[in-house]
């Protein structure tokens, strides 16, 4: 069985060639998934408002 090339730390977060294309392979899958969902894309604005919404009432959790 033949071990997968290591790659260097300093140049890849990965530590194989495997790694390395599995994650390529994810990354290109999620990307069409995404690119063919049919809903209208959410506005930034609009994400970083629903976010500090959810962090101040987790924090408020916290307080109680």
């Amino acid at each position: 069985m033949n071990t997968p090339a290591t790659l260097d730390p300093i140049a890849s977060e990965f530590e194989t060639v495997d790694q390395e294309a599995e994650h390529t392979a994810w990354i290109r899958a999620e990307l069409q998934r995404r690119q063919a969902d049919p809903r209208p894309p959410v506005p930034h604005d609009e994400i970083a408002g629903r976010m500090e919404e959810r962090l101040a009432r987790w924090r408020q959790r916290q307080v109680a």
